[in-house]
């Protein structure tokens, strides 16, 4: 249970619906801002408006999937009204609050830092990583079925990168009658994928691999896909890259050519907000839960 705990929670989308149902069936005492759009119930919650009070109490401050952008900003579907994580508010923290996130950008990073506040990301875990692969896979599925005029089953796929999205991408392809082509950088990934009955090759070899293929994912978050390998794609290939942005394909090349090519960052939270949601609001409230204990144990 989270009795006693103060969580402030800013911001997000759907997700954090499912983690403020979370938190308040543990009886956390939950505030939010940057939900005055949501007519809904908040299960308990307290809305608040932003101001540098909410920050004094905290035990736990809840951020959004990406914490902020480079300059501060948290989106916040839910508000018309901008939210910004500033100096000031980050510096009225207690010593012992963490700071909860997806994942952060070196703004959030800095801040932290700055101010001696532990920060956890969240997406760094493999846990959680894991179990959103599987809704990532989904919704990677379901782009290549809208944009392409052919089944899954019988296609020639290439999955860039067998991590822990990638693993699972792959797998999901294959179970739905596709040939899989993995790229890989490490032995034990050549020797993994090659048991799982996909078709692997290392990635320095990959414009050598791309000659007949009709869907190219790409999970690798470097430039990969670039100009020299679409150069080699056939016209009728769609490229959907799942890495986060600005992604690991040269689109202004792929746009020249007339081939389709996506970036599909953050599918989880746009294919499936409630799966999603419950996966990062499961593994939050362990989080801060551990963290409520050992403080609780130090004093």
């Amino acid at each position: 249970m989270l009795t006693g705990v103060q969580v402030l929670l800013l911001g997000g989308d759907a997700r954090g619906l499912e983690v403020i149902r979370k938190l308040t069936e543990l009886d956390a005492s939950v505030t939010v801002a940057g939900f005055d759009q949501l007519h809904s119930s908040l299960d308990g919650a307290v809305r608040a408006e932003l101001s540098e009070d909410l920050f004094a109490n905290a035990d736990a401050l809840v951020l959004p999937a990406v914490g902020t952008d480079d300059d501060g900003k948290i989106i916040a579907v839910f508000s018309d009204r901008e939210l910004a994580l500033t100096d000031e508010y980050v510096a009225r923290l207690p010593k012992h609050c963490t700071v909860y996130t997806g994942m952060a950008k070196p703004y959030l990073r800095n801040l932290c830092g700055k101010y001696a506040i532990r920060l956890v990301e969240l997406f760094d875990r493999d846990d959680v990583a894991i179990y959103n692969s599987i809704p990532t896979a989904e919704g990677a599925v379901m782009m290549a079925i809208q944009n392409t005029d052919i089944t899954i089953h019988g296609s020639s796929c290439m999955v860039l990168g067998i991590g822990r999205t990638g693993f699972t991408l792959a797998r999901t392809l294959q179970g739905l009658g596709a040939k899989v082509k993995v790229g890989v950088r490490r032995e034990e990934h050549f020797a993994r994928a090659y048991e799982m009955g996909f078709e692997p090759f290392y990635i320095k070899q990959l414009q050598q691999f791309v000659g007949n293929i009709d869907l190219l994912f790409n999970t690798i978050p470097t430039m990969i896909v670039t100009a020299q390998i679409i150069a080699n794609l056939p016209s009728r290939a769609v490229i959907i890259d799942l890495a986060s942005k600005p992604g690991g394909t040269d689109f202004r090349f792929a746009e020249k050519r007339g081939i389709k090519a996506m970036l599909a960052p953050g599918l989880p939270g746009i294919v499936a907000p409630k799966t999603a949601g419950r996966i990062i609001a499961d593994c939050l409230s362990r989080l801060i839960e551990e963290d409520f204990r050992q403080r609780g144990n130090e004093q």
